[in-house]
């Protein structure tokens, strides 16, 4: 792992001068949460990492290292310049089966589980890219879930390669080293933030098939949360949901409450971290655990409205 680290901050630093070189960078526009102009798209780091692993486990899960690399190449062409929606849900769309052939979840299901399951895995994916908006956040919401998955998969059920997990979290570190300050070096781009999604999504997707435990996905609860109450607000306002916005709940609390990037950033990987902690403690200790995950959905889902007619209520006062 120590090859591994030099390797990936030497990409790192070759990223930084290439996309100086070539311009490839983030301007604030209506849903930014920020008003520089800096280097986008060194998420590709999170690929990388999977490369380096695929070429050090002699090439392991291959058709998930496919989707990994088809699905971040997509991203970054959309970093670079924007790319038809119809043309990423494609490659997204055949990404995902890719990830479920390794996996077995492909020959081992039901058609109509599987639809909804691509469906499910595909809003997953543009959740991920829809919530990166702030400094720090997906980096720091994304080690919480790996890091969870990790300690899992040595501590209590063996369902992955520990190896790329461990790269994962690496990458994840020297992201974080970039992006997790008041004023970032860097953002994650597409490419970072649906890439780092992708290897989640397998992770969790193994883990879930191996124990035979939905409630795993709670993993994700908070993001979870966020995004499809968000989502179902809009709807119920008659906004497009397609078309770019500040109504997430971290984007109230940044440009409502004035709270910095970082603190919230905090908030939602603690949270996060949390919620995981307890998931784990009702999987091994309980036989109700689907219920209690049902009852922390619920909980966070109150806690989401709360805050945010909390802020509509002080935003309208003023």
């Amino acid at each position: 792992m120590i090859l591994a680290t030099i390797i990936l901050c030497i990409c790192m630093y070759l990223y930084f001068k290439i996309a100086d070189k070539y311009n490839i960078i983030d301007k604030p526009n209506e849903r930014s949460s920020h008003n520089e102009i800096i280097i986008r798209g060194a998420g590709i780091i999170f690929p990388i990492a999977c490369l380096l692993y695929f070429f050090q486990s002699n090439f392991y899960y291959p058709y998930f290292i496919a989707g990994v690399v088809l699905i971040s190449l997509i991203s970054f062409f959309d970093d670079i310049k924007t790319t038809k929606n119809s043309i990423r849900f494609i490659v997204q769309f055949v990404c995902v089966l890719l990830l479920f052939y390794q996996t077995n979840f492909l020959n081992n299901c039901h058609y109509s589980i599987l639809i909804v399951a691509l469906i499910f895995a595909i809003g997953i994916l543009n959740a991920w890219n829809f919530m990166d908006g702030i400094n720090g956040i997906t980096g720091l919401y994304s080690i919480a879930t790996i890091a969870t998955l990790l300690f899992i998969n040595l501590y209590t059920t063996p369902f992955i390669e520990t190896e790329l997990l461990l790269v994962t979290i690496i990458a994840l570190l020297i992201f974080n080293f970039c992006n997790t300050r008041k004023k970032a070096l860097c953002f994650a781009g597409d490419v970072g933030s649906i890439s780092i999604a992708f290897i989640i999504i397998f992770a969790l997707a193994s883990l879930i098939l191996k124990t035979n435990h939905l409630e795993y996905i709670l993993l994700l609860a908070v993001y979870g949360v966020d995004s499809a109450l968000t989502i179902a607000f809009r709807l119920i306002n008659k906004e497009n949901i397609f078309k770019a916005h500040r109504s997430h709940l971290y984007q109230w609390l940044v440009h409502k409450q004035k709270m910095s990037h970082l603190k919230v950033s905090f908030i939602y990987f603690l949270i996060q971290l949390a919620v995981n902690f307890i998931l784990i403690q009702f999987i091994l200790q309980s036989e109700n655990s689907i219920y209690q995950s049902i009852i922390i959905l619920i909980l966070l889902g109150l806690i989401y409205i709360a805050l945010k007619q909390k802020l509509k209520n002080q935003h309208q006062e003023c």
